[in-house]
């Protein structure tokens, strides 16, 4: 973290159309330099609270500050310090890499380095090629660099890996890692959970136009969150357990294989993926969120 002064940050934000509330009182954080994630269904208010933090649509109600600067307000003077990557993007498909980061590279008062930037996203092999000759994985990373090449401080990326084959998928994630090694803050929007849980920080998982949890991957979760305990008994079946708090059972397994004189084999004690704490909050959501 390179700041103590919050990158984004979000407290009770509120957006109406009409009679129905996409956004119902979402606040969070994101401190420079990280990498946060925004987690959500479809309709989950995801899209319409990175639109207001990029100054694209107007907010209802809240506080939202994004640089030290309202979106809403002062979008102008924002947005050469922001990238942003689009679920879809387009470009003129006869041009080719080095020529479109070129030209986007025009349009910044201080942009990086064209080169150093199609390094950065691994197309220097692709330097030369037509857009229209470029792989999926290839393009996206042309986006990418649309993004870069402005040297941003922050960077929206917008389910940056949708319809990638693993090796892209997993080139794209080296991507966004360099990112953060070269200072940038990144707010990703994603359904892969793997994604999340590899690449970012914290995450805050929304629905309903609310934030039921937020925090780091590795410890995020209800209450109610079991450990998965798994290990050899006497006979080398392999058991397993679900406990709130496996404290207990392992002091069991423990002094019972100390007491044979055995060892305890293939002992692991897990927590849930991000996928299944996912899966677990969204599906005990309380009811009237779901209207």
């Amino acid at each position: 973290m390179t700041s103590a002064t919050p990158a984004i940050l979000v407290r009770d934000l509120h957006k109406r159309y009409g009679d129905h509330e996409a956004v119902r009182g979402i606040s969070f954080e994101v401190a420079a330099g990280e990498v946060f994630g925004l987690l959500g269904p479809n309709g989950a208010g995801k899209t319409t609270t990175v639109e207001i933090l990029e100054g694209f649509r107007e907010r209802s109600g809240g506080i939202v500050s994004v640089l030290g600067l309202d979106p809403q307000a002062g979008a102008r003077d924002l947005r050469p310090r922001i990238g942003i990557v689009l679920q879809s993007c387009g470009i003129y498909r006869h041009i080719k890499v080095h020529e479109a980061v070129e030209y986007w590279a025009g349009l910044y008062p201080h942009p990086r380095d064209v080169d150093e930037v199609v390094e950065i996203v691994g197309l220097t092999e692709k330097r030369d090629a037509l857009a229209r000759t470029l792989s999926g994985g290839q393009a996206r990373r042309l986006d990418l660099a649309l993004a870069l090449v402005g040297d941003p401080e922050l960077i929206f990326l917008d389910e940056p890996t949708t319809g990638f084959d693993p090796a892209a998928r997993r080139a794209a994630w080296s991507t966004v890692r360099r990112l953060q090694e070269l200072g940038k803050t990144v707010l990703l929007t994603t359904h892969y959970l793997d994604e999340a849980q590899a690449l970012c920080d914290r995450v805050a998982i929304v629905m309903d136009g609310r934030v039921l949890a937020e925090g780091p991957p590795a410890t995020l979760g209800p209450a109610g969150t079991r450990y998965r305990v798994s290990w050899r008994d006497e006979a080398g079946t392999l058991q397993e357990r679900e406990e709130r708090d496996p404290t207990a059972l392992l002091h069991q397994l423990t002094s019972a294989a100390l007491a044979r004189g055995e060892a305890l084999t293939d002992l692991s004690v897990s927590r849930p993926s991000l996928e299944d704490v996912y899966l677990e909050l969204t599906a005990e959501a309380p009811q009237e969120q779901r209207s």
